[in-house]
């Protein structure tokens, strides 16, 4: 997501708490949410698809998709 979308929730934020948003408004500002919170967790699994523990005794596991660990 690029600055400018982030920038325009920011401002739709503000105006909403200061008078309120129109039905266009709503929609916009829902859907930049949306957008947003899908690039967050795209990017939060793919460094998640990155990601080994290693235990104790120095075994290397890859991180899993279900927040567990992979033997």
């Amino acid at each position: 997501m690029n600055q400018k979308k982030i920038d325009r929730i920011n401002e739709l934020a503000r105006k909403a708490k200061a008078e309120g948003l129109t039905e266009e408004e709503l929609r916009e500002r829902d859907a930049l949410r949306r957008e947003y919170i899908d690039s967050v967790v795209g990017n939060l699994r793919q460094e998640l698809d990155h990601m080994w523990v290693v235990d104790e005794n120095g075994n290397k596991r890859k991180v899993g998709k279900q927040g567990g660990v992979k033997s």
